[in-house]
Order: structure tokens, then sequence, then C-alpha cells
């Protein structure tokens, strides 16, 4: 008799499929043990990821502790350069292709908005250190002072010729997507440019104020990948199912204790805590404020008669570095959760591909971001 060649492989006795079917039940447990169960660090396939991101880690310290180096200005055109490449990722975003080929010129438009957006924030920023920089006398300075003068008058002009151009280039069944476009311009301005005046602000109040700050973000999330990575276990939020209790209570420990300690190191350096009046990169002298004059505190009696210092000296601004690595703990994470929502309403893994291990500029910037806005 003639069999069926589509049965074959198929258990042929109710033992046999019994069996099975067993088999087949014990395999899918073991995977979802293997998927659910397990820490993050005994995964082998992380490892080659974890290197690449490491090596990525490396060169962006390394490259951002040599701006910082220089000094103020420079570390002000890093943060430029920054908010120019995370504009860039952000539009990009919701670009669509068959649309802009119908569209020419539209994309001039939204980086008309953006260097819009920008004059008029850096202006009213750095305008009175710009005129402290410029020689009075000379066709410079009377450029500057006219410059400063009609910087509101400018800025508003530009965004009215950038409101006109749009409504000139509004194209038949292409209006939902241009004003779609309009919108998220709008958008991606207020996300970007919120929190650079703060930033540069506290720049040019003292590298040490911006400094600290982002060294304490940078600290959190390095240790909340690592004890995640080794130890975490229990999901921490839906949003980011990466993210574990474990990596947010070690990275969050971790964070208050460098704060701390980095704030005493910082605070010792005059050319990190001075302001900045001038646009000029020289290094600066001045006389420490009370938040970095040192106190020494006598150790109590039962300290061992081993240990090497009797007294301890603090500095005031260890106490506010504790609020802050606080706040860089528990407040700015949430500003990778709502990246991370972000990227599922858009269905994205990642906004740019510009670090390797990491992804794009903005998905590294996404907690600086909230941090500097509060």
């Amino acid at each position: 008799m003639h069999k069926d060649n589509n049965n074959t492989g198929a258990p042929s006795t109710p033992i046999a499929r019994l069996r099975h079917r067993k088999r087949s039940s014990e395999a899918v447990g073991d995977a979802s043990k293997e998927n659910g169960g397990r820490l993050l660090v005994n995964d082998q396939n992380k490892y080659k990821s974890m290197w690449i991101r490491a090596q990525s880690t490396i060169w962006m310290i390394g490259s951002f502790a040599f701006v910082v180096y220089m000094g103020h200005l420079y570390i002000t055109a890093m943060v430029v350069v920054i908010q120019i490449y995370m504009a860039k990722e952000l539009f990009n975003l919701l670009r669509k292709a068959n649309e802009e080929r119908q569209l020419p010129g539209f994309r001039l438009l939204n980086w008309h908005f953006f260097f819009t957006a920008m004059l008029f924030v850096y202006g009213r920023i750095l305008n009175q250190r710009l005129y402290n920089t410029v020689t009075s006398g000379k066709f410079l300075y009377q450029l500057v002072i006219s410059l400063i003068k009609y910087h509101m008058a400018i800025c508003y002009s530009l965004y009215i010729a950038g409101f006109m151009w749009f409504i000139l280039t509004l194209k038949k069944k292409m209006y939902k997507y241009q004003f779609g476009q309009y919108a998220w311009t709008h958008m991606i301005l207020i996300v970007v440019f919120t929190q650079s005046s703060f930033t540069v602000a506290n720049i040019f109040e003292g590298i040490f104020w911006f400094l600290l700050p982002a060294t304490l973000i940078v600290i959190n999330d390095i240790f909340a990948y690592i004890c995640g990575f080794f130890f975490g276990k229990t999901p921490l939020i839906k949003l980011s199912p990466k993210k574990t209790w474990e990596g947010f209570i070690g990275a969050s420990i971790t964070t208050m204790i460098s704060a701390f300690v980095l704030a005493n190191i910082m605070g010792r350096f005059q050319w990190q805590t001075c302001p900045r009046k001038d646009l000029s990169t020289g290094w600066l002298q001045c006389d420490p404020g009370p938040l970095f004059k040192p106190e020494y505190f006598t150790l109590p009696g039962w300290i061992p008669q081993w240990f090497p210092w009797k007294e301890i000296s603090i500095l005031p601004v260890q106490w506010h570095a504790l609020c802050l690595g606080l706040f860089a703990s528990i407040i700015a994470p949430f500003g990778g959760f709502f990246a991370s929502g972000f990227k599922r309403a858009f269905k994205v893994k990642d906004f740019g591909d510009s670090i390797p291990g990491h992804g794009g500029i903005t998905d590294r910037m996404d907690c600086q971001v909230r941090y500097n806005e509060v």
C-alpha cells in the first residue's frame, strides 16, 4: 500500500507521538528559561556587542576630555556640532523619499528654521561676551554693536521669511505631509534648543558646572549597563526591556559616590571653576567662590590610630554635588525612557548609526537633554 510522503519523519505510533510532544514541550520550556530566566552575562552573543560599545565609549571619552581641556569656546563648538547631528537624525526620522522628490528644496527649509533658532539662542547667551571680546574703535566693533542691537529683529525677520517660504512651497496633495514636517521641525527645535541655553550658560559660568553634570550622566549610563549586564534580572520599565532594577540601583550608588569624589577633585582647579566673561581661549585665574573654599573637619576619636589622616577637607560644593548625583541617578534616566518610547512609536531601533555600538548621537544625548532642561 502506498504511503503518504507528507508524513515522513512524523511519529507513527501513539507512544512515539506522546514522547515527541513531551520532548517538544521540554525544548520550549528550556528555550523560555534560556531567554527569560538567566543573567545577560551568560549570553555569549552579547560580548562582541559589549566590546564594540566599550571601544566607542573610550573614543568618545578621550575626545570629550580633549575638548574640555581646550576650554569654554571649544566646548561650546562641540555642543553646536552635537546639536547639528541630533537635528539631522531627527529630521530624517519622519522623511519619506517619495514625497521629498516631489518637494525640491523642502529639506533646506528645515535647516533654515534650525539655524534661525541657533542664531536666536546663542545670540542671546553670547552677545555680552562677544561685546567684551572685540576691540573698540574698529569696524568689527561697530558691526558687533549693530548685530547685538538688532539681534531680535534679525531673528524675527529670518523666521518670517521661512514661514513665507513654507507657504509658497505648499503643493496640492502634499499638504498633510508638509504641515506634518513643519510641526515636526518646530518640535525638534524645542527638544534641541530648549536645553542648549542652560548648557551653554553653564559652560561660561564655569566649566565645572558643565563638566560635573555631564560626567555624572556618563557614569550613570555606563554603570547601569555594566550592573545590568552582570547582575540584571528584574525588569525596570516596559518601555525599555533591557533596563533592570539591579542596573538602576547599582548605577545610582556609583553615581552618588562619584559625584562626591569628583566635585572635590574638579573644584580645586581654577580653570574649571572660574567664569568666562569673553570669548577668548586663554587660561583663567580667579578668587574661588565660597563653594570652592575647603572646610576642614577633625576625625572622631574612634578612628583607628593607624589611619593616616587626622582631619579631612571637604569643599562645600561636594554637598551640592550629592544633589546633582541624586538627580542624575533618578531623573536623568527618564530621558532614556522617553527616547525608548519615542523609538517604539516610530518602530526604529536607533536614531542613527554614527556611533558603533551606541546608535546615533541622539541615542547618547537623550539623558543629557532631559538633565540640562531640568
